[in-house]
């Protein structure tokens, strides 16, 4: 790093307000403490033993093949979404992105009444579906349909953004050189949108492995079924199925996770700075 860089940085450094530092320190503190608790309350040495009971095994075993599932049923549907919000324009645009972001604003709960009201037994398609001999609530592909409704926002969102960071002009030469557009998509939109995307797929993954209200209400808890990590935490602290120490240890397993994302999303910006 340069001295003129480090100057700047302290520059800004010792703009900020000293009292403002008091108020930061409370919001660090509201956000830490409670991990603090978690890890002083953890039994480290029953660590191992809880985390490979069975109960917790086939639940970590659900959540990750459930969430790679929805991350790939998001890639495929949340990139040509990305790609037609970012170059459309006006009401089009408004609306489109208006309606992916309504699941992160929305309590997961009411996604899953949604979820039940479009697939439940008489639901809008349910009732339709049941006559085929079809039936998606409270079954494992309920787990996946409850995961992509939930994560699928954070993956378009990266994508978009990426794709109007970069704009149309590679796409335009690419085109006027007699690319044909699933060529310029291929070879020029997705390689550009590459970091995005991947941002995006990680972020869709570990919300996806920490989905619960929706994935309660129209998957339900069946072990070995739908019985994510979260449920398993959930029905752990509501005295039954695994113990205490195996939900706290299952507890720690999903912030060592978000942890990572998080480590993995830094990377990669440091990286784009370069």
């Amino acid at each position: 790093m340069s001295g003129g860089d480090e100057g700047r940085r302290g520059g800004i450094h010792r703009r900020v307000p000293p009292w403002l530092w008091v108020p930061a320190a409370l919001g660090a503190l509201v956000l830490t403490l409670p991990f603090v608790a978690l890890l002083i309350r953890l039994d480290w040495t029953a660590v191992p033993a809880a985390i490979t009971a069975p109960a917790a095994l086939q639940a970590l075993g659900l959540s990750l093949s459930t969430a790679a599932v929805a991350t790939a049923v998001c890639v495929l549907l949340g990139v040509p979404l990305a790609l037609v919000i970012a170059r459309s324009s006006g009401a089009l645009a408004a609306v489109l992105r208006t309606l992916t972001t309504l699941p992160l604003v929305l309590p997961p709960l009411v996604g899953g009444i949604a979820l039940l009201s479009l697939l439940g037994r008489n639901g809008l398609l349910g009732g339709a579906l049941a006559v085929l001999g079809i039936r998606i609530p409270f079954t494992t592909a309920a787990v996946v349909i409850a995961q992509v409704f939930v994560a699928l926002p954070f993956l378009v969102i990266s994508v978009e953004g990426a794709l109007r960071a970069v704009g149309t002009g590679h796409e335009a030469v690419a085109a006027s050189l007699g690319a044909r557009p699933l060529t310029v998509f291929c070879r020029v939109t997705l390689p550009l949108a590459a970091p995005g995307l991947i941002a995006g797929a990680v972020l869709c993954f570990a919300r996806a492995m920490g989905e619960f209200g929706a994935t309660a209400l129209f998957a339900g808890n069946a072990p070995g079924v739908t019985r994510t990590m979260p449920l398993a935490i959930y029905t752990a602290f509501n005295g039954a199925g695994v113990q205490e120490d195996t939900a706290i240890a299952l507890s720690l397993l999903l912030i060592l996770v978000a942890v990572a994302v998080l480590l993995l999303m830094r990377g990669w910006r440091a990286d784009a700075v370069r």
